[in-house]
Order: structure tokens, then sequence, then C-alpha cells
């Protein structure tokens, strides 16, 4: 066993209705990074499942005439089956109905009450159900809940708190002290700006107006309220404080706790407070991740406009899917989904570059060697760039994983895989392949192409396991040869093996409504418009010619989503749809726009812009405005679809 070990959390899910696309691409996250980390030779450990107390729960069940046991196990049920669905395998499903979590709840309750953290009082304030919070007079927005802006209930009653204020300035140096333990940055400041520095309120950690949770064993009447029974999920998992087999020296500190950022400040506030409690050490990161947005906004179960995953496997299978969401989220930015751009990148990447590529090398392989590659070989142009290329890859996408960019990990890949095309028709095997006398050379390349597949295997088969498993089945390609340690050089794949070929990897699909393509000025319109020579030198200064107005691409794109900088009060972060390409942009027209005003509006977008980074987002491109004084507007149009050429 290996003495090297990650441990890894996603969030305990709400077993309030089905789950959908959004916590899909956290719990892929973390079975990709699981999956890379045991590649590379680590004694892993993955943690999900389900947060099944609370007010809600019991509402809901009463709604549909059934205990809240009966309920809650039903929808685990089902979540555990889109688990299987999208072969996540992890190592245990906590539930904090667990006997053995009980009892580590109500443990550390008494635990945190004997030493003087825990204390009785009253409460009176603002109550939202669905979020399962309190909140102050002061904090409400429009008199509605200041996270999901539905309305709160006046509540009062006997409850205990929990002393946050006595660690905030503990946590404030520590968060200082360790730069990496919130992730993004920018998720870091918030924390900092937004709700430390302002100052904790203690917290309430009881309720005695419902039944539905862990019963605080010394007082009857309450029960422990959510953050106490639900955060510790993480140590109950590995036996503190109960009688499952002790697995904290192992694996505590967690290395990674892999949350939306809707919850990042229950696990980057209110966790590390109860740990500090607790003498134990805290988490060694935790990242929190963007939203996968639809049009308009976030997708929420209350709310109903969820995109079920279940739906989209069957239609278009499951690394389709796990590829479509990890590709898709930026780090630490929000994604949108948008069914067209994931059917885009199954036809442009996954069948045009990966399947392709895999086709046309065993297929020349087949046709020209009988499917066996000669020992007899010659290196030639082109090769020295394709290995170089191939040796440095796996180096990049270890750096990025580790980052837990899984976007940018899989483009590093999908340039050798992009690479190894060019490759083909750079060499021309089917030209090479006419000449006798060219055999060694056609070996060579038909070598380097199925070296680079093997190398491209691995690398992918974190991300997606079962592509991965095709791809080395037509390879035909041995166990101890697809392993982390063979592809640190190039030149692992056997001599005398046949390759075998299989079904296409992934069938193109086509749309059933394709949009219409730009009209197109053509050549002989242009020269109308462009001045000649004579007339070039004799435009007065501050003119440009046609050729000029020509570089700058235009095109219309549409406002999906917009959210405040995190980190920049004049700065918006846009999320554009471009045709089926997204777009992120970050502007500075925070003074004129409030973000829910821009969506649905379609702008102007100068494209081919080189990206920059404006405070720790990247900016791919920039939004015509036009502005006079103190006024600005941004440029719209009307009735033209996303994509559109401006000319």
């Amino acid at each position: 066993m290996s003495d090297k070990t990650f441990y890894i959390t996603t969030p305990i899910y709400y077993p309030s209705g089905s789950l959908h696309i959004g916590h899909t691409y956290t719990t892929v996250a973390a079975d990709t990074i699981t999956r890379f980390k045991k590649l590379k030779g680590y004694d892993t450990y993955f943690l999900t499942g389900t947060d099944e107390h609370g007010q809600k729960i019991q509402k809901v069940a009463e709604e549909a005439g059934v205990a809240p046991q009966v309920y809650v196990d039903g929808i685990v049920e089902g979540i555990k089956t889109l688990w299987d669905t999208m072969n996540i395998d992890y190592d245990q499903f906590i539930r904090t109905t667990d006997p053995e979590h009980e009892k580590t709840i109500q443990r550390i309750f008494k635990k945190l009450h004997d030493q003087g953290d825990i204390y009785k009082s009253n409460y009176e304030g603002w109550y939202c159900t669905p979020c399962e919070s309190f909140w102050t007079e002061g904090q409400l927005v429009d008199g509605n809940c200041p996270d999901c802006g539905r309305p709160v209930e006046k509540a009062s009653e006997e409850a205990y708190f929990f002393r946050m204020s006595k660690y905030a300035d503990r946590l404030l140096s520590y968060i200082e002290e360790n730069p990496d333990f919130i992730q993004p940055e920018s998720r870091k400041n918030e924390m900092i700006n937004n709700f430390i520095k302002p100052g904790l309120q203690d917290l309430c950690v009881s309720r005695t107006s419902f039944t539905w949770g862990v019963p605080v064993d010394f007082d009857p009447g309450h029960v422990v309220y959510v953050w106490i029974d639900a955060l510790p999920n993480y140590i109950s998992a590995l036996g503190y404080l109960n009688d499952k087999p002790n697995l904290m020296d192992k694996y505590w500190p967690a290395d990674v706790h892999l949350v939306g950022k809707d919850i990042i400040r229950f696990h980057t506030i209110y966790w590390p407070i109860i740990l500090m409690a607790l003498e134990l050490p805290l988490p060694k990161k935790v990242y929190g991740h963007g939203w996968i947005l639809l049009k308009g906004g976030k997708m929420s179960k209350s709310v109903g406009n969820v995109v079920d995953p279940v739906v989209l496997v069957d239609k278009y299978g499951v690394d389709a899917l796990r590829y479509h969401v990890l590709r898709e989220m930026n780090y630490g930015s929000d994604g949108v989904y948008n069914e067209d751009l994931l059917v885009s990148h199954i036809n442009s990447d996954l069948a045009n570059d990966l399947g392709n590529l895999l086709s046309r090398t065993l297929a020349m392989t087949v046709k020209y060697f009988d499917g066996v590659i000669p020992k007899e070989r010659e290196v030639g142009e082109f090769d020295d760039e394709i290995i170089a290329l191939a040796e440095k890859t796996p180096g990049i996408v270890s750096e990025y994983m580790d980052k837990l960019d899984f976007s940018r990990a899989l483009e590093e890949v999908w340039k050798l895989i992009s690479r190894s095309n060019k490759y083909i028709d750079e060499t021309q095997p089917w030209v090479l392949g006419k000449d006798p006398s060219k055999q060694p050379r056609l070996a060579q390349v038909m070598y380097n192409l199925t070296e680079c597949l093997r190398i491209v295997t691995v690398l992918i088969s974190a991300a997606m396991p079962e592509t991965a498993k095709k791809v080395a089945n037509q390879l035909n390609c041995p166990p101890d040869q697809l392993t982390w340690e063979s592809i640190q050089a190039f030149g692992g794949y056997p001599e005398g093996i046949k390759v075998e070929r299989g079904a296409v990897l992934f069938p193109r699909i086509e749309l059933e409504k394709k949009e219409a393509a730009p009209q197109k000025v053509t050549k002989q319109d242009a020269k109308k418009e462009i001045p000649t020579k004579d007339e070039q030198a004799e435009l007065p200064e501050g003119l440009i010619t046609i050729d000029d107005f020509a570089k700058v691409e235009l095109r219309v794109a549409e406002i999906v989503a917009c959210e405040a900088h995190p980190d920049a009060d004049r700065l918006l972060v846009l999320q554009l749809m471009v045709g089926q390409e997204k777009r992120q942009v970050v502007s500075g027209i925070a003074k004129y726009y409030k973000p829910e005003e821009l969506v649905g509006k379609t702008v102007i977008l100068v494209a081919n812009l080189k990206p920059v980074n404006l405070r720790g987002l990247e900016s791919n491109g920039m939004i015509l405005a036009a502005t006079k004084g103190k006024k600005l507007s941004l440029v719209t149009v009307d009735g033209i679809p996303s994509g559109g050429k401006v000319s």
C-alpha cells in the first residue's frame, strides 16, 4: 500500500428530490481526481453521501404521507443509482441517518457543550426553511432570504448556540497563513471581507420546533441543527468518536473538500471553527467551484429548472457527459449548460478529433501492415515535434489536475490529439503506402501515432474511464504499458502487438435544427470597398482602411448569465453564448448595470481580442458600449441569432 494518501469529499447532498447536472459535475470531478491520484500511485479515499435531517425533509415527507426515513430511503436509492450510471467509484457513501454518524454527532455536541463552546439561549428572528438558515432583520433583502430570495418566517424558540465569535481571530490568522486553504483566490477574499472581518455571530445549533434530526441526548426536545449534524460527516466516516474502523490517522486531514461556491462559507468558516474547537487539524484545501447555469440563472430543484443527467446519458453516453461537464467548467468560474454545446463537444472533440485519430491510425495499420507495425523503421521530418509534445504533455496535465483545473488538463490532452491528426496530414501515410521503398518510414509514422494514442489513453482514463478501456482494447495494449510511469517517456508501445479495429467510439450526432450561417461578403463586394494604394496614402490622420476594419471580428452574443466580480466592485463577469461557443467576458460596467438586468440581452462582442486576466478571472473578448458624459449603454441588437457576424 502506498504511503502517499489522498482523501477527497463531495458535499453530502440534500435528498429533497432527484439530483441534477450541477451535482453530477461535483461528483464526476471528485471521481476524476481520485482516479488520477490512484493512477499516480496514491492510496485514495473518496467520500460522498447525503444530508438527510431537517425541517424541510420532515415537511416534504409529511406532505407525501410517509415517514421521513422512508422518504429519504427512496431518494437515496435514486442517488446511488445515478452515481452507478455515471461510473462514480466512491469508497464510502455516508448518510446522516447512519447510526454511527449520529453517535459521532451526539458526542461532538456534548464535548463542545461541556467545554463551554455551546450554550443555551433563545432565538428570535427570521428563518428560511429551504435554506435552513436564520437571518437578522438587517440581513434580509426586500424582506426575503438573502441567499435564495424566497419568503422567510418569524421564528422564536429555545436553542443552543455555538460560540463562533470566540474563534474568529484564530480562523482569520489561519487563512492568511495558509494561502492555499481556500481556492480559488477570489473565494478566499470573499470569505474574509464579507463574513469574517465584519464579525461572526454565534451560530444556532439546535431546534425544538421539529423532531427529524439527531436528538441532543442530554436535553430532550432539542435536535442537533444542520451544520453540526452535517459537516462532521467528513470525520464520522473515518471513525471519529464512533465504533467504525479508525481511518482518522491515515486520511485526516482531508486533502480536498470539493464544494459548490454557494456552500463554501459553511466549509471555510463554520467547519474550520468546529474543528478548532475539537482540536483537530483543518482540511488542506476547500475548493469552491462555480455553478452550471441555464439561460437566466442557476439550476434549482425547488424552482424545478433542472437538467436530468440520466436523460443525457441515455441520449449521449456516460463518458460524453463526463467529458462535457469537466471541459465546460473553467477553473473557478461558472459554466453554462446548453445541449447544442454538448453535441458540439461530442461531434468536434470526441468524434472528429479522438475518434477519427483512432479510426484512421488503426485502419492504416491494418491496411498496410495487417495490424502489426514492423520493427524496421525510419525516422523523418515532423517526428521530433510530435514526440516532444507527447513527452511533455503528461507533466502539464498533472499540474492542472493537481490544481483541480480539469478543463485545462483536458485541453492539453486535446492539443496532443490535434497535433497527432495534423501529423497524419503532414506525413501522408497513404502516399508512403504506395512506395515499397518507403515502408520503414511508414512504419515509423504508424508507430508514432499508435504511441501517442497509448499516452492519450492513460491521460483520459480518469475523466473517461470507459472510453480509455475501449481505446486500450483496440490498441491491444497490455496493462503494464497503461500506467502513469509508462508514459513518462516516448516509445513504450510494445513490439509485435496486433491492433484490432472496434466499433466507432463516438458516432456523430445530427442536430434537428441548425443555425443559419451568417451571410458572407463576396470577394467582388469586398473589392468595391477597398481603396487603391494611392487612395490609402492620401487618408487623413486618424482614418483607417477597410483592411484595418476587417481585422476586427464582431459577433452577436447573448448574455446567458452575469454576476458581480468577487474581488472588484466595478467589474461584472458575463457568460456569453456566441453561436455554440461559450465565452466569459469581464467588463467594467457594474456602475451602470445590475447583473440580473443583463441576462437575455443580445450584444456585440469583439471576438478576436487576446484574452486578458482581470483581477484573477480570464476575460475572452470585449462587449461594445456607447458613452456620453457619465452615461453608458451597451450596444444591443434584436432579431439576429447569437454567433452572427457584424460587418
